[in-house]
């Protein structure tokens, strides 16, 4: 069974910064991507930014230019830098990995993420 731990959440003023980690435990012999989604009260869950085993990135449009996502693949890591924080990035953050071998989909618990303003 995989399991992921995720922690760095918290309150923060806006224009701040958070950094959430999170580290996946239990058998994953391949991965496809580890990422990190988010979802606001009243809102569906959406990406905010997924990195492959290779290193490739991708980011909502949203956070494009102020979030930056990165993995330790040794230590089955993934890391997410929120910089110049906006209210609107308030919401609950999941860490997902899409694990190849052997095959599954796995998510954190979730952690909270208050920007005021």
């Amino acid at each position: 069974q995989v399991q992921l731990v995720e922690s760095g959440g918290g309150l923060v003023q806006a224009g701040g910064s958070l950094r959430l980690s999170c580290e996946a435990s239990g058998r994953i012999l391949r991965f496809h991507t580890m990422g990190w989604y988010r979802q606001a009260p009243g809102k569906q869950r959406e990406l905010v930014a997924v990195i492959t085993d290779g290193g490739s990135t991708n980011y909502a449009a949203s956070v494009k230019g102020r979030f930056t996502i990165s993995s330790d693949n040794a230590k089955r890591a993934v890391y997410l830098q929120m910089n110049s924080l906006k209210p609107e990035d308030t919401a609950v953050y999941y860490c997902n990995i899409d694990v190849a071998l052997p095959v599954g989909v796995y998510w954190g618990q979730g952690t909270q993420v208050t920007v005021s303003s």
